[in-house]
This record gives C-alpha cells, structure tokens and sequence, in this order.
C-alpha cells in the first residue's frame, strides 16, 4: 500500500512539472486576434498580455466609435483565441480528462 501512495505521488509531481511546462509554453505563445476583416489586428500572449496593435490606416477615415468597436472586436477575438489555444493544450496533457467546472488552467 505504502509503494501505491508513493507511486501516485511521483505521478503527481511529474503531472505537475508538466503543467508547469505547458505554462510557460503558453505564455510564451503569440496569437493575433482580428476584426474588420483584418483592419483591426491584436496579438497578444497567452498569459492576456497585448504585445502589438496593428490598425489599417482606412480605420480612421470612418468615425471614432467604428475603430472603438473594431479594436473591442479585435481584442475578445484575441482573448477568445488564447483561451481555445490554453484549453487545447491542457486537454493534450490531461489527455482529454475534463476539469471540474470553474477549475481553469493554467491561469
């Protein structure tokens, strides 16, 4: 019995240095979110971190509330794109074993 808790033991702690991998995997990650049909492009990381904001020059011709929904759109696009990136690398290594409801990782 003692052998079988130290086993689960050991698989824990490699699960858990492997979860810690794919975190740093992740936020190390660049996805580029879009709206407008590419007027509007966000990148940002996988740790929520907006690294770059691309706006086609034609934004501005239109009024002040068309590039402030076009930016709005872009980033949830972004946001959207880093949680599905997140959630398809931890289901590889928890091998498709679904979390409890409100248990999110890596973040």
């Amino acid at each position: 019995m003692k052998g079988s808790i130290g086993k689960i033991m050991q698989q824990a702690q490699a699960m858990q240095g492997k979860m810690q991998e794919a975190q740093e995997e992740l936020a190390k990650m660049e996805i580029t979110g879009e709206s407008g049909a590419g007027l509007v492009k966000v990148v940002m990381t996988g740790k929520h971190e907006v690294k770059n904001v691309i706006i086609d020059p034609s934004v501005f011709e239109e009024d002040r509330e068309f590039a402030e929904d076009l930016m709005a759109a872009a980033i949830n696009d972004a946001v959207q794109r880093v949680d599905a990136a997140s959630k398809e690398k931890m289901s590889e290594l928890t091998g498709g074993m679904d979390l409890p409801p409100g248990m999110n990782l890596p973040f």
